[in-house]
């Protein structure tokens, strides 16, 4: 019978790194190799092939920002309940910003971080799922990798609308400080999950989601169409409104948003 980690800290140990490719491609490695344990974080300074949503790269100045990655047991969350850790590391990763940011951070479905129309950070997170006759199907790890803008100022231009927590306060931070940080406040919210799983992290999720009953353009293959958001169902599709309601999976349309 599988038990719950024997630790809840997330971001111990904390594995600090000059340059990696990725982070989330080390942190796989680690629980390939076995040496994987729940609450591990690796962060690096700089990241040669950082990933984000949709096979998309995450470019980021060496030294200037949070490239992050966790390590950690989700049990006893079911593999269909995969979006209730989104909505948790959301929801950790935007109370954190609004500590500095204000209250103009929001969540961008599925999980992107925005301050006003200008995304400020973006989180990947990879499954590791049992095989075999007993334990198949059972979800055995989360590497949760997270990105943040913290001191650049320069950014390459064909990026859509970033922003950094420089650009935002003007001012200077310690971006390792800040990591551990932001590995606190991922605990808070994280043990609440797997204590209680309620609603109260899925609520709070609704509550922060950008451009909520706004109008948004949209594209889906060929097809480019507005649609109002009305919001997201407790399994994570995107819920949306024009001549009929329509609802989508991660990845299924691409946000058209205008440059700013």
């Amino acid at each position: 019978m599988p038990q719950l980690p024997a630790s809840s800290i997330l971001g111990f140990p904390f594995v600090e790194l000059q340059s990696i490719d990725s982070t989330n491609k080390y942190a796989m490695n680690l629980v390939h190799t076995g040496m994987a344990s729940h609450g591990m974080a690796i962060f690096a300074h700089a990241q040669t092939a950082g990933r984000g949503q949709r096979n998309k790269t995450w470019s980021s100045e060496s030294g200037k920002n949070i490239a992050l990655s966790l390590i950690v047991n989700p049990f006893p969350l079911k593999t269909f309940e995969n979006f209730k850790i989104i909505c948790c590391v959301s929801v950790a990763i935007a109370n954190f910003l609004k500590k500095y940011a204000g209250d103009e951070i929001k969540i961008k479905w599925p999980n992107d971080i925005y301050w006003r129309d200008r995304k400020a950070g973006g989180v990947l997170i990879e499954n590791i799922i049992k095989t075999g006759k007993v334990s198949s199907g059972n979800w055995q790890w989360a590497v949760i990798g997270i990105g943040i803008n913290i001191n650049q100022t320069n950014f390459p231009v064909e990026l859509p609308n970033p922003v950094s927590l420089k650009q935002i306060t003007g001012k200077e931070f310690n971006t390792i400080e800040l990591a551990k940080e932001l590995c606190a406040e991922l605990t808070t919210f994280f043990n609440d999950l797997i204590s209680k799983n309620n609603n109260f992290l899925y609520e709070q999720y609704c509550n922060l989601l950008y451009k909520k009953d706004e109008k948004v353009k949209f594209k889906k293959g060929n097809r480019i169409f507005e649609a109002k958001i009305l919001g997201v169902s407790e399994t994570g599709q995107l819920i949306t409104q024009h001549a009929i309601e329509e609802r989508f999976d991660f990845g299924e349309i691409e946000w058209l948003l205008e440059k700013v």
